[in-house]
């Protein structure tokens, strides 16, 4: 629609329109968190909205960061007398005014300044109330019990206020302080949403529609619809509490636990490149190599195409003179040991091994020539020594018989 703002954040929504019925805006309004301003401007062209800009700004500059209410209320007087003084200067007309509603919201805490019949409401539990009382005719007549609140809304003195920005340089706003929960949502209007609107359809939309900007365009849309005979501006707060500041903390926790996660992770891996890398320089084993048994640094095997040993020794061992376990076991997947030089030991044994069997050429009182020569020297001496036996016995028996043949 013509002449609509709108300011967009996680937590608040905003828009102001100039309605159906009116040629040039009026209300101003200010979305700066904490703060939050809405000023409903009165005197006509280049007047109102003069006095409601003037107030805006004024209670921007000097509102306080927190919520503190005294504080917030010397703001908006200092805003009353600023447009008081512009009027003067011939800044804008002789008197114009505006209305303000001005909240701090932090966290849990909410603090109101409020001048005019611009209203603050909050949901709470699900339920709308309205915090701010009207500064107008209609409200007193309304107190008084001289009329309904549904007979104010077609009064034909509905426009009046008894209270206004710009008149008064000694007015005082009312000052409201609030606690809130997390989950209540904070509403400031113009007069033009709250006079064409009844509280249930406020409530309800504000309790309707979860996004606070849709909600704002949802509130301006129904006060057009139901007739947009005023300007109207909304201000939709959603109330976080403390619930950004435990989703900052939680995330710090997060980031710092990631990191140490991280830390440990690195260390992990770091000690286990050590541990796997200590492993493969000080292991070694002992594998088949072209039928001799092979001497190797490392592990036997191989990682992603990547191995992790280094041949040491091709020895003059055979694989085939070993016991047959110990050789199939060298075939298939090697025999692993701690160190290269277990390894040499037990080659060494496997010599020792073969040699007593005889069967290891080279190997020290095993050669096959000195063994053929042995044996026919051992095999000399026994024809030798039978020799000798036959002829002593042949002796004797001589001896034997002659002696016999010479006895008389």
């Amino acid at each position: 629609m013509a002449n609509a703002s709108a300011y967009q954040s996680a937590s608040f929504g905003s828009r102001t329109d100039i309605g159906r019925m009116r040629d040039h805006n009026e209300d101003s309004l200010s979305v700066s968190p904490p703060l939050y301003v809405v000023c409903d401007g009165m005197g006509g062209h280049a007047a109102g909205e003069v006095a409601s800009d003037i107030a805006v700004n004024v209670i921007t500059r000097r509102a306080p960061r927190t919520p503190d209410a005294a504080a917030l209320g010397q703001a908006v007087e200092e805003a009353n007398l600023a447009i008081i003084q512009a009027a003067r200067e011939g800044h804008g007309r002789e008197g114009m005014g505006t209305t303000c509603t001005a909240a701090i919201l932090q966290n849990e805490r909410l603090v109101i300044a409020q001048v005019g019949d611009s209203r603050a409401y909050l949901v709470h539990n699900g339920a709308l109330q309205q915090i701010t009382r009207d500064h107008s005719l209609m409200a007193d007549y309304i107190e008084a019990g001289r009329i309904t609140p549904e007979e104010a809304r077609v009064h034909p003195e509905r426009s009046i206020i008894t209270r206004a920005l710009g008149s008064d340089p000694y007015m005082q706003p009312d000052l409201f302080e609030i606690n809130v929960e997390t989950g209540d949502r904070l509403l400031l209007c113009s007069d033009g949403l709250s006079s064409m609107l009844e509280d249930a359809e406020i409530g309800r939309l504000l309790s309707a529609v979860e996004n606070p900007q849709e909600c704002a365009h949802a509130l301006v849309n129904a006060a057009c619809e139901a007739g947009g005979m005023d300007n109207v501006t909304v201000i939709v707060v959603d109330v976080t509490g403390f619930a950004e500041k435990r989703r900052r903390k939680i995330a710090r926790k997060t980031k710092v636990t990631a990191i140490v996660i991280i830390a440990m992770l690195a260390l992990i891996l770091g000690a286990a490149v050590a541990a796997f890398a200590y492993w493969t320089t000080h292991s070694a084993y002992l594998a088949d190599q072209g039928g001799s048994v092979a001497i190797y640094e490392g592990v036997p095997g191989n990682l992603g195409g990547m191995t992790f040993s280094s041949l040491v020794e091709v020895t003059d061992v055979p694989v085939d003179e070993l016991q047959s376990s110990v050789a199939n076991r060298l075939r298939d997947q090697g025999i692993r040991l701690d160190s290269v030089e277990q390894a040499k030991e037990l080659v060494e044994s496997y010599r020792r091994q073969i040699a007593e069997r005889g069967e290891v050429p080279g190997a020290e009182g095993n050669d096959p020539a000195g063994s053929s020569a042995q044996a026919a020297s051992a095999d000399s001496r026994s024809s030798a020594a039978s020799a000798a036996s036959s002829e002593g016995a042949t002796g004797s028996s001589a001896n034997r018989s002659g002696g016999e043949g010479g006895r008389p």
